[in-house]
């Protein structure tokens, strides 16, 4: 069986010169492209941990509004954390945008190479 996909689009999803889609809804699922530190044009907006982890979750928060949902729809998230001494302030962090139940969870750390302090992926299910 096929399924449609459809690109979730909108005045606040931060766009990309780079050949990926910020959010896919395939059936009953939206997935979510990595979101770093960037604004509307998808340009790095550097600055510290906090706030650029902080930019990264509100990038995801306007893909999710954008297809209808929000935090609590999210059933997986991966985070990409750059240095491990930022661990704490992210698990501080995510816990502000994140609630019970917590979605499933996978976070690595010192992957990012000197571009990123941060990165963000999801899948949200309607």
């Amino acid at each position: 069986m096929m399924t449609d996909k459809k690109v979730i689009t909108g005045k606040n999803v931060p766009a990309s010169h780079l050949p990926f889609s910020p959010g896919i809804r395939s059936g009953e699922y939206l997935f979510i492209s990595g979101q770093a530190s960037v604004d509307a044009g998808g340009n790095i907006v550097k600055g510290t941990f906090e706030e650029e982890c902080r930019r990264s979750f509100d990038n995801l928060k306007a893909i999710l509004e954008a297809a209808g949902l929000g935090f609590k729809d999210v059933v997986q998230v991966r985070n990409y954390v750059g240095r491990q001494e930022d661990l704490a302030a992210f698990n501080q962090i995510y816990r502000e945008y994140f609630s019970e139940p917590f979605p499933a969870r996978t976070t690595l750390i010192g992957c990012l190479g000197d571009l990123l302090k941060f990165e963000v992926d999801a899948v949200a299910s309607y």
